[in-house]
């Protein structure tokens, strides 16, 4: 789970000469020195940042994270280019009211409640309103484990650790570019009976062996794989690159798939946390995927301003086929 990462990876990029400079052949100024020196002092303000928000109340913080979304809307043209015709469109098309001012402030709020959860984990489970936990008690009675899928939407980040309460979960997340980044998330994530693993070969046998166990594994469903892992597939009506891995994991043992959202009530007032047991995904990769984004669709309608769409899910990963032509 980790689109606040790869959102601060995109957002704070870094730029460097490509050309250091020297003096008596001392490098002064460049990739040896200049950007270790900038990475440590990154990670030192993300760090303060993070301390900072620990000791905000929760709708401070939203307020603030409304105020940057709006702000990244307003003074970004790529960051428009991106959120403004996916968001119309789907909402167009379903016959639903843009309200695109609240869906900028939300796209704030969804990064500003990750990291305030990060930090705040037993005070943001204190403000979890959960429904449907018989669907989830349920599913992991019957001993196969479960793959639990979480769309970027609300306060996706609370979900892994109420089930994280109850039994052990196992997520897949994929590292960030920036090293300093990426040490900075993992130890913010950190969270006892969760377990992260990256998205390579040995992350997805790691989470094979949770479910062999009969533990939780987690999954961000709506992101974009690398080439060659993932199939072409329609979603909200265009073709979008989407991992049929969720599927090969669960089909192996006949292991329940359950679709979670943690919509936001109100500023300040936490989350509501729902589950939603999806039928047996196909063996067919495709029919999977298109099953799999259907599912996506119905949690993103349910309050389709708190997702993400300023990530760009239509993207052709380097290394994949062409989408089809119609």
């Amino acid at each position: 789970m980790n689109r606040p990462a790869s959102c601060l990876n995109s957002a704070m990029g870094q730029f460097y000469p490509k050309s250091a400079i020297s003096i008596k052949n001392r490098e002064k100024f460049g990739p040896g020195l200049s950007i270790e020196y900038h990475c440590r002092v990154r990670k030192l303000l993300f760090k303060l940042i993070l301390n900072a928000i620990a000791v905000l109340p929760l709708f401070l913080v939203q307020a603030i994270g409304a105020a940057l979304g709006i702000l990244a809307y307003v003074g970004s043209k790529q960051y428009r280019s991106l959120f403004r015709p996916q968001y119309e469109a789907v909402l167009k098309s379903r016959g639903l009211p843009l309200q695109i001012w609240s869906a900028a402030a939300a796209s704030g709020q969804l990064f500003s409640d990750s990291l305030w959860i990060w930090r705040n984990p037993q005070k943001a489970l204190n403000l979890v309103e959960v429904q449907d936990w018989e669907v989830v008690e349920a599913a992991i009675s019957e001993g196969h484990g479960l793959v639990m899928l979480t769309p970027h939407l609300g306060g996706f980040e609370i979900i892994p650790r109420v089930l994280a309460q109850h039994f052990p979960a196992t997520i897949l997340y994929r590292p960030s570019r920036q090293a300093w980044l990426n040490e900075v998330v993992e130890e913010g994530r950190a969270y006892p009976n969760m377990h992260f693993v990256p998205t390579n070969l040995n992350g997805v046998r790691q989470m094979t062996r949770a479910l062999t166990r009969g533990e939780a594994i987690g999954i961000l469903p709506d992101q974009v794989p690398s080439g060659g892992e993932g199939v072409w597939v329609p979603f909200f009506g265009r073709p979008a690159y989407t991992t049929p891995l969720p599927a090969r994991l669960a089909n192996r043992n006949n292991t329940p798939v359950v679709m979670f959202t943690a919509k936001r009530k109100g500023l300040g007032k936490g989350w509501l946390m729902q589950a939603k047991r999806l039928a047996p995904l196909s063996e067919d990769s495709l029919l999977a995927a298109t099953e799999l984004n259907i599912a996506i669709e119905n949690a993103i309608l349910t309050a389709p301003n708190q997702f993400i769409w300023a990530y760009n899910r239509y993207k052709h990963p380097s290394g994949a086929e062409l989408p089809p032509s119609h």
